[in-house]
């Protein structure tokens, strides 16, 4: 993908994000996008608590808090990656309940270890509050945003840093970039090789 990149710190990477969401008045939606080594959860949290002490409602949400059923996610076994790319998010229960124009987010949906679903009350937000949405294999589905967020890893720097309960996943992040494409989609790139050490794409 053509355009420089600057190197950041993770804080430099969040005030970025805080920054360019600052300047969106209304409700904000947000997704925040990459693979777990790359900390999208993790930032997602911190942009919250920032736009929070800037005095903007902010709810930051787990993707995989909205995974379909064990019936449905694991049909083919629990580590075919094709179907952890295409068929694993609950994609309508997040436009439904997280990403909708009503202003009500649910904060999780199902806890994916025991099959079995959240009893979380919706959360109501403010008339501009900001709702952050992160996790792996966001982009390019349609999911409604007013800005989004790409945290991207090379296949190797991923491979070294998966955790070895998910390198089976590898193959369907690969699949994601190469056919996907998300850094298109992103408002925001980041190469996150590095995590510690992000570079951020030049506006």
């Amino acid at each position: 993908m053509a355009g420089a990149f600057r190197p950041v710190d993770r804080d430099g990477l969040a005030a970025h994000v805080v920054e360019r969401v600052l300047a969106l008045p209304g409700r904000v939606r947000i997704l925040v996008d990459g693979a777990p080594p790359a900390g999208p959860v993790a930032l997602a949290a911190t942009v919250a608590e920032r736009l929070r002490a800037h005095g903007r409602d902010a709810l930051a949400v787990d993707a995989d808090d909205f995974l379909r059923p064990a019936s449905v996610r694991l049909e083919h076994g629990r580590t075919d990656p094709d179907m952890f790319l295409d068929g694993w998010l609950d994609e309508p229960a997040l436009r439904r309940e997280v990403l909708g124009a009503h202003g009500r987010v649910l904060p999780r949906l199902r806890d994916t270890a025991r099959d079995r679903a959240y009893r979380d009350d919706p959360v109501e937000l403010a008339g501009d509050g900001v709702v952050l949405l992160a996790g792996g294999r966001l982009l390019g589905r349609g999911l409604p945003a007013e800005l989004t967020v790409h945290l991207r890893m090379s296949p190797a720097a991923l491979r070294r840093r998966l955790d070895d309960s998910l390198t089976w996943t590898a193959p369907a992040y690969d699949r994601y970039e190469a056919e996907g494409d998300p850094g298109a989609y992103a408002d925001v790139l980041v190469t996150a090789d590095h995590p510690e050490r992000p570079a951020l794409r030049a506006d």
